[in-house]
């Protein structure tokens, strides 16, 4: 093969994920080098995309020429390159937001030679199913976005929701993904959940109409930057009476995103029914016994009650 500059330009990114988590900051390596080797231009251009899961383009992220660069959209103020080795075109991004996981393309441009690889940022997190008061299947698909949004949380991907599922998540209602299809994750197939004779999986009723049907959510939440707690009172508290609770303790009352994660990563573990921010009442259960629900851990639900006194969890930022 014949190459423009008499070499051939190889780009090189990291071939495993490189994990990450909510508000923190990651480094997605790049390497670029010539066969045979020789010295790279000045005027090389290195460009970062965010792609989707097809590996077609989703967005621009940064480009750069020299020591000048510039990110666009949601990641101004956030990405920058690192080149602190010769040949590195590393893409370091901060305060890693939910919507960040995914797959990167890192090019480089070198005259009329461009080269490419992709890297897997990958948010350790956790999937939710989500129903809203109303009860089972009310939300489209713009509906869902926002329920994800007020619970801190945002539509899982069809990744997160296989990875949820090989973990061990298994729930018979459909809920919309980010990418607008309908799916639910099966682990003991019965009959109605797409019937016995059907293998373990992810069942897919394939993209939905975004405006007229109407199903559950799949939500996505990541690891925490404060904490949450548990605050009781002798009577109970109403659902205000617990939000003002929270708030003389210098905290809010939490979103069901931060209890699963808190559950989850901080092995937050409390036999006590507690109000959260949607007007629900769970609690979260990490060491299974004798009157805290089923032998399973989890985050026990009570649904959305009228009327009752409970106590709260409280999320504080640290």
């Amino acid at each position: 093969v014949d190459y423009f500059n008499g070499a051939r330009l190889v780009v090189e990114t990291s071939k495993d994920p490189v994990y990450s988590s909510n508000g923190a900051n990651v480094t997605l390596p790049c390497h670029y080098h010539y066969e045979p080797d020789m010295e790279a231009k000045p005027k090389i251009r290195i460009k970062w995309s965010k792609l989707r899961d097809d590996y077609t383009k989703e967005q621009d992220v940064l480009v750069a020429i020299g020591k000048t660069y510039m990110a666009f959209g949601d990641f101004q103020g956030r990405a920058h390159l690192r080149q602190v080795s010769r040949r590195e075109a590393s893409l370091v991004i901060s305060n890693v937001r939910l919507q960040d996981d995914g797959k990167y393309r890192c090019e480089v441009i070198d005259g009329l030679e461009d080269e490419s690889d992709v890297v897997d940022l990958q948010l350790q997190g956790i999937v939710f199913p989500y129903q809203p008061p109303r009860g089972q299947y009310r939300l489209n698909f713009h509906e869902a976005e926002q329920v994800c949004q007020e619970q801190g949380a945002i539509l899982a991907t069809f990744n997160q929701l296989f990875q949820a599922w090989s973990e061990g998540l298994d729930w018979c209602n459909a809920g919309w993904l980010a990418d607008g299809t309908v799916q639910y994750p099966i682990r003991l197939p019965r009959k109605p959940c797409g019937g016995l004779h059907l293998a373990p999986g992810i069942r897919s009723y394939g993209p939905r109409h975004r405006h007229l049907h109407r199903f559950d959510a799949f939500c996505f939440s990541s690891g925490l930057r404060g904490e949450v707690f548990y605050l009781d009172h002798p009577a109970g508290m109403t659902l205000e009476e617990a939000k003002q609770s929270c708030q003389d303790a210098g905290a809010e009352i939490a979103r069901v995103g931060q209890l699963y994660s808190a559950w989850k990563f901080l092995g937050l573990d409390r036999c006590n029914a507690g109000w959260l921010a949607d007007g629900s009442v769970r609690y979260p259960i990490t060491k299974p016994r004798a009157n805290c629900g089923p032998a399973e851990p989890g985050v026990r639900s009570f649904g959305f009650p009228n009327k009752g006194r409970f106590g709260v969890f409280c999320y504080k930022e640290r």
